[in-house]
């Protein structure tokens, strides 16, 4: 029994194609971005993929996938995390002297 096609069906652009291609061949790209290339390159060969089937050959949850494919179709292609603010600094900028 086939499960549920999947909501969120993003395409890829040859050009976004081929930098997923370089980019899961890196040794040097971050373990993240290696996973999300592979992703697309999944996503590209099988659009119509299901998400636990993809997560299963990935290594990850099925949130994960649909997750990637909800972004890549709102927010446009991208293999890189969303920045953060991250932490306020502590001290302030420019201390009187004390002479």
């Amino acid at each position: 029994m086939p499960g549920l096609k999947p909501i969120y069906c993003p395409t890829f652009t040859d050009a976004q194609v081929k930098e997923a291609k370089q980019i899961s061949k890196k040794h040097t790209a971050s373990y993240n971005q290696v996973q999300r290339a592979k992703l697309v390159l999944l996503l590209h060969d099988q659009p119509d993929i299901e998400n636990p089937v993809a997560a299963r050959r990935l290594g990850h949850h099925e949130n994960w996938v649909r997750y990637w494919r909800k972004r890549w179709c709102d927010e446009g292609f991208s293999l890189k995390d969303k920045h953060r603010s991250g932490r306020k600094s502590a001290f302030s900028p420019e201390r009187p002297s004390l002479n």
